[in-house]
């Protein structure tokens, strides 16, 4: 199990917010070179491999699009004044607009501009795909400031073959069998969405490599939508060592936990993360898998179904500061991506210890006390209260069910069955069954 203390996971958070704080300037979009910034961001502090999936490969019904690329965009009134300035916010820009430098009078140019009025003082967040889109995004308390007259626009931007990009890291366990740990890197400047599940899943590789590990991890740091159907793409020969998997997305805010179940909804993972969250005291939200939401439709479409579920805080698009210059270095809490992270490490820990025993002594009850098994549990469990699961283990171990089930039949944690299984083993009256 691992051996996190308070002060660890809370030294955690402050250091998961300043990451996201170096990487809060970066325009990042699904392609381009803030992309490629963050990922050698991240590779200064885990060895993430960086990948090159090339502009117009085909990935299953998908195409990899053009890179976007921007320098500089602002738009300028009729005395010359930058009223919206993209070197200030990289909001300011929809995203993949084309290149733009032109006069435009106020009536043309309200057409590319984009605005929340229900929150005037708050910028929005836009991408256009469609081919010739551009514009701006500004508040709208901006927007009912602009004098009639000619404006100046200008986008310094590209947009032509190039790749997508994305990050990859693989920390290798006795198995061969993988976690995978999935989180979008491709917005711009939005903290909760999602540069707090790049900061959970860089913290989490940390932790990670070195240790002693029973299955092999895979950490991808990938654009949305596009990243995840890369990858499958590409491994198709591979998917099946993925046993478990977590998609990191808007895991920063002050909200409750909440986990999405994989399409499945009764894989390890989705039990796991149910025996955590209902064993911690904090609440969280347990909700079922629909086809809409982050990487988790793709690892879990049809063709694939692998048993990956989505770990959230406040879900997408329910809260106001979703997609909006709201999401910023404040919003996103350390304590909340410490909580994150300890969670975590917590369904990891289950994963990383559930097995099965088979009971050596099956023929009635065996002597505990004799043995000293009594006193070795008192010595490990603080007063030896639960003393009940040792009776939990030698009764369920008839080698079919693992460690979680025994913990969900007896409704005891985990780790208190798995202790009481460790004391049991070393006292020769419990076997582990090889997967």
């Amino acid at each position: 199990m691992f051996d996190v203390s308070g002060g660890v996971i809370l030294a955690a958070g402050k250091d998961m917010h300043g990451l996201i704080a170096e990487l809060y300037p970066l325009c990042r979009s699904i392609s381009g070179e803030g992309l490629r910034e963050t990922l050698r961001i991240l590779r200064g502090r885990i060895p993430i491999e960086i990948r090159e999936v090339p502009t117009g490969t085909k990935m299953f019904d998908w195409t990899v699009p053009d890179e976007w690329n921007i320098r500089d965009a602002y738009v300028k009134d009729p005395r010359g004044r930058k009223v919206i300035d993209f070197q200030r916010s990289n909001l300011h820009v929809v995203g993949y607009s084309v290149p733009v430098r032109r006069s435009i009078p106020l009536g043309e140019l309200r057409e590319h501009l984009f605005t929340l009025p229900d929150r005037p003082d708050w910028v929005p967040y836009r991408t256009a795909y469609a081919g010739g889109a551009w514009g701006f995004c500004l508040s709208h308390n901006q927007l009912l400031a602009l004098e009639d007259g000619q404006y100046e626009a200008v986008i310094d931007s590209t947009l032509g073959p190039g790749s997508l990009s994305y990050g990859e890291l693989l920390i290798k366990g006795k198995l061969e069998d993988e976690v995978l740990i999935s989180t979008h890197a491709c917005h711009p400047s939005l903290c909760n969405d999602n540069l707090s599940g790049v900061a959970v899943a860089t913290k989490l590789a940390q932790e990670l490599m070195g240790r002693p590990l029973r299955y092999s991890y895979r950490f991808l740091f990938i654009p949305a939508t596009f990243g995840s159907i890369a990858w499958l793409a590409s491994h198709q020969g591979q998917v099946g060592r993925i046993k478990h998997g977590l998609v990191l997305a808007c895991v920063g805010d002050s909200g409750e936990i909440t986990y999405k179940r994989s399409r499945r909804g009764d894989a390890e993972i989705d039990r796991a993360m149910q025996h955590v969250l209902r064993r911690s005291g904090d609440g969280g939200r347990i909700i079922d898998y629909v086809p809409y939401g982050y990487d988790e439709r793709q690892y879990c479409s049809p063709g694939f179904d692998l048993p990956v579920g989505c770990l959230s805080r406040t879900p997408h698009g329910r809260f106001p500061e979703y997609h909006t210059s709201a999401d910023n270095l404040e919003f996103v809490k350390p304590g909340a991506l410490a909580h994150s992270f300890a969670t975590c490490l917590a369904v990891i820990d289950i994963l990383e210890n559930d097995t099965r025993y088979r009971n050596l002594n099956p023929l009635c009850e065996p002597q505990l006390g004799r043995r000293g098994i009594y006193r070795s549990w008192a010595d490990q469990t603080d007063g030896g209260k639960d003393e009940m699961a040792l009776l939990w283990v030698l009764s369920l171990s008839e080698g079919r069910k693992s460690l979680l089930e025994i913990a969900e039949r007896s409704g005891m944690p985990f780790d208190i069955i798995k202790k009481a299984a460790d004391i049991l083993r070393e006292h020769g009256l419990l076997e582990e069954i090889s997967a």
